[in-house]
């Protein structure tokens, strides 16, 4: 159940030993004022539907929280730890004084925080925020209305949120997975009272050390630690098969784990056959068996593995449109990302600022039949544009290359390390949150 706190307090009202003095002119001061912490706690209300049960901690301390450690990256303990000894942070999470006697709440809450708090819901606290701010530069020249009643830019483009994992290799990856099956074995082995089967454990991490330690690693020598690492799973997982028919149970957690190596396994396998390195759905990581690659070209960095994500940019505020793990094309989702923008400002933008894999068919139609102006991409060969409006443009599409880079730099979207696939969702909304509780910070200062 959820217990309503007594609203936002003042700095004056904050109890201070004797000695202490914060000052109002703190950056932390300054971004709790900036948040509207009634309307979001009504929102946060809405998520516990049950009367009953232990009263969940309030949601300044749960948001606040949040806020604190995606902006410096600390742990889950860390952040509990700060908050316990620094008094702005107390102030920031709503604390009624400052008291350093406990921490304000244990550690593994942060992943409760972290569940409740998804895309959607950070997505509409995003929006609280940006409404309580009132700038000028909703009416510079460039944002005047047009004969058919548009206005604004809309700068859209799509980018990857890198895990933090290994990088998958074949090798290590089965022998991964050889790993977790010999565990499964070792679990079910405590509720038989017959001889332990022979998996050859030993044997299968000398072939792997092997392997690893050799300085060239040629075709040859890789398909056959592939193939060694691949009779050593499958012996393993049909070690698993005849415990469980004879009557073994595993946990919830540990079926899943067991259909991962089932997919991991099926996977190389084709792959090994087929002398391929592409199948799909390809599994990359044991532990989060959801995340894709994502073959992004450039230099340095062609695949990338983690989320790739949508964001649009209007009047400088950041939005997170849309994520997913799989490698979706961006072009799909800029009608979607123009129709929420009329939807939320009354009207449709100016001009559309894109990339060029967003100029297809259907995108052009749709801008010319709403009068949307769309600089996206190179034009065709016979179309004819004005050079100093697409340089402009161009210019003005950096915007949204300035908010990835400085999200990936300062805001944890640069490697997210969160395990769950909710809460990799909950690292790359609320990393934008704080790009625009920077940026409305720096517009105050």
């Amino acid at each position: 159940m959820y217990r309503y706190s007594n609203g936002q307090i003042s700095l004056s009202d904050f109890n201070q030993p004797a000695g202490m003095n914060l000052k109002e002119s703190n950056r932390w001061v300054k971004k709790a004022q900036t948040i509207p912490w009634l309307d979001i706690e009504k929102r946060y209300a809405k998520l516990f539907t049950n009367r009953k049960g232990n009263v969940a901690k309030p949601l300044r301390l749960a948001l606040g929280a949040c806020i604190i450690q995606a902006e410096y990256g600390f742990s889950d303990e860390e952040t509990a730890l700060q908050i316990q000894e620094n008094p702005y942070f107390q102030y920031f999470c709503g604390n009624p004084g400052y008291d350093d006697s406990k921490q304000p709440f244990d550690p593994s809450l942060m992943v409760y925080f972290r569940k409740r708090l998804t895309p959607e819901v950070l997505g509409e606290i995003n929006e609280m925020i940006l409404k309580t701010v009132t700038t000028s530069e909703n009416n510079d020249d460039h944002n005047t209305p047009t004969g058919g009643g548009n206005s604004g830019t809309l700068i859209v483009d799509a980018t990857c949120a890198p895990s933090d994992i290994r990088f998958p290799q074949d090798v290590s990856l089965l022998n991964e997975a050889r790993e977790n099956a010999e565990q499964i074995i070792d679990t079910l082995q405590e509720q038989s009272v017959e001889e332990k089967p022979r998996t050859y454990r030993n044997k299968a991490h000398k072939d792997s050390l092997k392997y690893m330690r050799s300085r060239k690693h040629n075709v040859k020598k890789t398909r056959e630690a592939i193939r060694k690492q691949l009779q050593y799973l499958r012996r393993d997982l049909s070690i698993v098969d005849s415990m469980l028919q004879s009557g073994l149970k595993l946990s919830q957690k540990q079926q899943l784990r067991l259909e991962t190596l089932r997919k991991i396994y099926e996977q190389q396998k084709y792959m090994y056959d087929n002398h391929t390195h592409s199948v799909p759905d390809r599994i990359v990581s044991v532990s989060q068996p959801f995340i894709r690659p994502i073959v992004r070209g450039k230099a340095g960095k062609p695949v990338e593995f983690g989320a790739k994500l949508d964001i649009s940019v209007s009047n400088g505020w950041a939005r997170l449109e849309y994520w997913s793990f799989d490698a979706y094309n961006e072009a799909t989702k800029l009608v979607e990302t123009i129709e929420r923008y009329r939807a939320r400002e009354g009207h449709y933008p100016e001009r559309v600022l894109a990339d060029k894999i967003y100029r297809n068919r259907e995108n052009l139609s749709y801008c010319k039949l709403h009068g949307i102006r769309p600089a996206l991409g190179r034009p065709r060969r016979d179309e004819q544009r004005d050079r100093r409006q697409t340089h402009f443009d161009q210019n003005e599409r950096i915007e949204v290359e300035r908010q990835f880079s400085f999200a990936k730099r300062k805001c944890n979207l640069g490697k997210v390390k969160t395990k769950l696939a909710e809460t990799v969702g909950f690292t790359l909304a609320m990393s934008i949150v704080v790009l625009n509780l920077r940026k409305i910070q720096h517009t105050l200062s």
